[in-house]
């Protein structure tokens, strides 16, 4: 996972008046964790890196509306998340899911997957079998390492959202990598 620059280090402030170096640094900082994010959802290349140079556009245009310089990295992938969503829209309708009651405790995550390099592929592979929603929630808290909170504000919802898509995630994650095991191909 690349280093993170901690917020007060970001040219944020640079950026809002408009010099061109900040952003440059910006751009460079987040083009590949965006990358990635948007790749995880919409499994398209070109398409992640539409989604990648539109959330940098809307980051340009509306920079003015970010309350808090040292809350830009989560504003940003909260554009992005909003570009996935219009993308999902354009290529297919997304039902509806009906959320339970949000639950405090989780099991164990899917962090736990991931112990040797090897199961990375087949970790993917499973991600991708989740709705989008779920994929996106784990995707920012466990790779972007975003709080519940972050999350919350990225996508939209509301903080109960966030814990109850993480957890039925991480249930489903392990039961298809359970399936894959009893089956292996």
């Amino acid at each position: 996972m690349p280093e993170v620059v901690p917020s007060e280090q970001l040219p944020v402030l640079q950026a809002r008046a408009g010099e061109s170096a900040a952003w440059d640094t910006l751009f460079r900082r987040y083009q590949m964790p965006l990358y990635v994010y948007a790749f995880e959802l919409t499994r398209h290349e070109q398409a992640s890196l539409d989604i990648v140079q539109e959330t940098f556009i809307a980051a340009v245009r509306y920079i003015g509306s970010l309350q808090a310089d040292a809350k830009f990295g989560g504003w940003l992938f909260g554009i992005a998340h909003q570009k996935c969503i219009q993308h999902w829209r354009k290529r297919t309708e997304i039902p509806v899911e009906e959320i339970p009651e949000p639950l405090d405790e989780f099991e164990a995550g899917p962090d736990d997957l991931l112990i040797r390099r090897e199961q990375e592929d087949e970790f993917m592979k499973l991600l991708e079998q989740l709705p989008p929603p779920q994929r996106a929630v784990l995707l920012l808290y466990f790779f972007e390492e975003f709080s519940l909170d972050e999350i919350a504000g990225i996508t939209g919802t509301g903080t109960g959202t966030v814990k109850s898509r993480l957890h039925y995630a991480k249930k489903s994650l392990l039961k298809l990598w359970e399936a894959k095991n009893e089956n292996p191909a």
